[in-house]
């Protein structure tokens, strides 16, 4: 039985035709959610009073960078500087570390101009640590004025470059630290390097605490990073990119190490995994300027990245905060309303708990009052069956016994 060619190939048209409307469809609907959600985030925003993408700017870039110290994050930024100078870029430099003597680049915003690190030191008698992290916290509270310079020159820039403290833990998991990339995420793209020391990086163990400290950074500034590994001119970084794209090529490195920390860094090594496959990395020297074009093409694929993922993410953070605020103040305002309703328009006197503490401070010297009278009681008691016992020719060794 033979069938007719034409009427075959039809049928297969129809079928492909039907296939592909079916997935044109599927597309319309996932953007079509995707449209909704936005708007639904828009219009939540909007009774909120929160300004959404008005005073968003897609330019500048800004560049976090964060490192260690020793790992060359200074001349790093440097480089970076020199760089954007070269290839007639307009770039913006902000220092925020106080502690830094001298910087090998011209800040335009520096915060020694602002806070003296060591003055803090003296007036509130703190160590190096301390003096840094509390003229970070001074600084943070005047940051919106430092978001409001770069604002006003935002079609003039293209990047701005910030240097944070040596002590990586203080700028990361500090409350300023937190202010000031909020505060820069909520008004332009931002995107976080983390320098790594490639050559101290050869040592698996030493690997795995970077990658550590650098899934720490993702996870608390939720921002795109941009792994840069430096030094490149003394070590190359090909083992890394290995170690991170074949964990067994990892676990064979780190085999001949039989520690607690080797058998540690295995496990982490297959955990790590996925947070491998969405990070982007390129190998750097910040004194030959090798791999520079690299990192900046990496940095604006991360700029793009935000804008997609992370600035819809910050959106609901910022939405979800605005909506606990508000539903605090009503519960404030619902309590006021009905502590008037029971007074009855009279005068409310907010009980401060001074007047309570004085109660119980009273109470307490009255209760020692008494202690002590009954004390002098006792005593006179005492005293008067001593002096009994004496007339009665006792002797005084047996009384003072008994006593």
């Amino acid at each position: 039985m033979s069938s007719d060619p034409d009427v075959h190939n039809l049928n297969m048209k129809s079928a492909e035709e039907g296939t592909s409307m079916q997935v044109d469809s599927d597309d319309a609907l996932v953007s079509k959610e995707k449209g909704k959600e936005k708007e639904e985030i828009t219009e939540s925003m909007e009774k909120m009073h929160i300004e959404s993408s008005t005073n968003f700017k897609r330019k500048p870039v800004i560049i976090v960078v964060i490192g260690m110290a020793g790992s060359g994050k200074t001349t790093f930024l440097h480089r970076l500087y020199c760089h954007v100078q070269a290839s007639k870029l307009r770039g913006y430099v902000v220092n925020l570390d106080p502690a830094v003597m001298t910087l090998p680049f011209g800040a335009n915003i520096d915060i020694r101009d602002t806070v003296r690190y060591k003055e803090v030191m003296k007036q509130f008698n703190l160590g190096p640590n301390g003096g840094i992290l509390t003229s970070l916290n001074l600084f943070a509270t005047k940051f919106d004025e430092v978001i409001s310079v770069i604002e006003r020159r935002a079609d003039q820039l293209d990047y701005v470059l910030v240097d944070t403290p040596g002590q990586i833990e203080i700028f990361t998991w500090s409350a300023s630290g937190a202010i000031i990339t909020e505060a820069f995420a909520s008004t332009f793209p931002t995107v976080v390097t983390y320098v790594v020391d490639t050559p101290r990086s050869a040592n698996p163990v030493t690997f795995m605490s970077n990658m550590l400290y650098a899934c720490s950074i993702l996870y608390k500034t939720r921002l795109p990073i941009v792994l840069a590994f430096n030094k490149t001119d003394i070590t190359q970084h090909q083992f890394a990119l290995e170690w991170m794209e074949d964990f067994e090529a990892f676990q064979a490195a780190i085999s001949s190490d039989h520690s607690y920390m080797s058998t540690l860094s295995q496990s982490l090594c297959l955990g790590l995994d996925e947070f491998y496959k969405n990070l982007r990395s390129v190998g750097v020297s910040a004194v030959s300027g090798a791999g520079v074009v690299d990192f900046f093409k990496a940095i604006e694929a991360s700029a793009e990245e935000y804008m997609e993922i992370y600035k819809a993410d910050l959106d609901k953070r910022r939405v979800e905060k605005q909506r606990l605020e508000d539903e605090r103040r009503k519960e404030n305002m619902e309590n006021l309303r009905k502590d008037m309703e029971k007074s009855g328009g009279e005068t409310v006197v907010l009980n401060t708990g001074l007047k309570d503490k004085e109660a119980r401070n009273r109470d307490m010297m009255d209760e020692e009052i008494e202690e002590q009278e009954d004390d002098e009681d006792d005593y006179e008691r005492s005293s008067e069956d001593e002096d009994e016992d004496l007339i009665d020719g006792d002797d005084e060794e047996v009384t003072r016994f008994h006593l």
